[in-house]
């Protein structure tokens, strides 16, 4: 447990390693902000880029580490000086999943999900073959761009296989990089005579893929909290999300998003959390709404982010608890995850733009 002379290594990837690119660091100094003042009543260490040495002067509480170099690279030299850390990383290239290892491997205790349960949750076919039955999620397949272009005939021999199982509805897939983030790289394939190997300029030979049955609907996702053995659903959102045929992107969403598929939606979210060992901290599951009421799932399960999403910086400004504290007394033993008071105060919407993430009650 944390004692008052101790400290909390907090940080933010993209903040701390130097992005410069707007869109992105936009949205990362959001989330590292809202962390800062959520855990106000803490000693932090926090690392962050050079370029930040004003913007953290207003924190009383935090003793800035300032470094010009790879957080990843950072941590492999200075990890094993700290005791605990809570931090802000997605799963692109890895580097949830690496830093997470780091830091257990230089017995630092971590108030986000464990290294094994981010790997399982980082690649989405992980994902799908780990949880238990009952949770609907599309059909998936996992595939590999080999050079000689083989991966075509392997899908399309997919495809045929499940259209032939209801050969009247016409099947579309959707085909997403094995770890990815926001919709990045994204493909719809509407007629299977689409197929081409045009798509090789978005998933190289080499390059790892799962290709699902492609579901209409209507994008949420489900925050909540967990102590490590149980979770809690805060929030039902709506995921502001452009799907195309070439590519998708995640651009906001609004917290809270009210459905009458409330309830099944939590009680999905909440039994794929708690069925993957060792997450816990702030988390996040993409599911969907079924467009088709005479399906048998009226929501599927999409991927599970074991990590904090940008809802977060939405959610902390309605909800009735201060989010980052509790996560932190929840791990140590000092609070109980019953007692939290999950309901929000208010609506609040965020939008992605090229440059900012606006954020504003409703």
């Amino acid at each position: 447990m944390i004692n008052e002379t101790d400290s909390i290594l907090v940080f933010e990837y993209f903040t701390a390693s130097g992005e410069k690119e707007k869109s992105i660091i936009s949205e990362a100094e959001e989330l590292i902000f809202a962390l800062l003042d959520d855990l106000s009543d803490f000693n932090v260490d926090l690392v962050i880029n050079k370029s930040y040495e004003d913007k953290v002067k207003d924190f009383n509480n935090v003793n800035p580490i300032l470094i010009d170099e790879n957080i990843v690279d950072w941590l492999e030299g200075n990890a094993a000086d700290f005791k605990n850390a809570i931090f802000i990383a997605a799963e692109m290239d890895n580097a949830l999943y690496n830093i997470t290892r780091i830091l257990e491997e230089n017995n630092v205790k971590t108030y986000t999900s464990s290294a094994e349960a981010c790997f399982k949750t980082s690649n989405k076919f992980e994902t799908y073959n780990a949880l238990p039955m009952d949770i609907p999620q599309p059909r998936s397949f996992k595939f590999k761009i080999d050079p000689k272009g083989y991966w075509k005939r392997a899908i399309e021999n997919l495809h045929e296989k499940w259209q032939s199982e209801d050969p009247l509805t016409p099947l579309k897939l959707i085909i997403k990089p094995l770890i990815g983030v926001d919709c990045e790289n994204i493909v719809i394939i509407n007629d299977i005579g689409d197929l081409s190997y045009d798509l090789e300029e978005i998933f190289p030979p080499g390059s790892r893929i799962i290709v699902q049955e492609y579901i209409v609907g209507t994008d949420i996702s489900v925050s909540l909290i967990s102590d490590g053995q149980k979770a809690v659903p805060i929030s039902l959102n709506e995921q502001f999300v452009s799907i195309g045929n070439a590519e998708g992107t995640y651009f906001g969403g609004k917290i809270p998003y009210e459905s009458k598929y409330q309830d099944e939606a939590f009680e999905i979210a909440t039994k794929a959390v708690e069925a993957i060992d060792g997450i816990k901290g702030f988390v996040g599951v993409d599911l969907l709404i079924n467009a088709d009421e005479k399906d048998v799932y009226s929501v599927y399960l999409l991927e599970i982010n074991s990590r904090f999403t940008t809802p977060y910086v939405g959610l902390r400004k309605i909800c009735n608890f201060n989010i980052g504290k509790s996560i932190v007394e929840l791990i140590d033993g000092k609070a109980s995850i019953d007692d939290l008071d999950t309901s929000l105060n208010g609506k609040v919407e965020f939008i992605k733009s090229a440059d900012s993430l606006d954020i504003r009650r409703l």
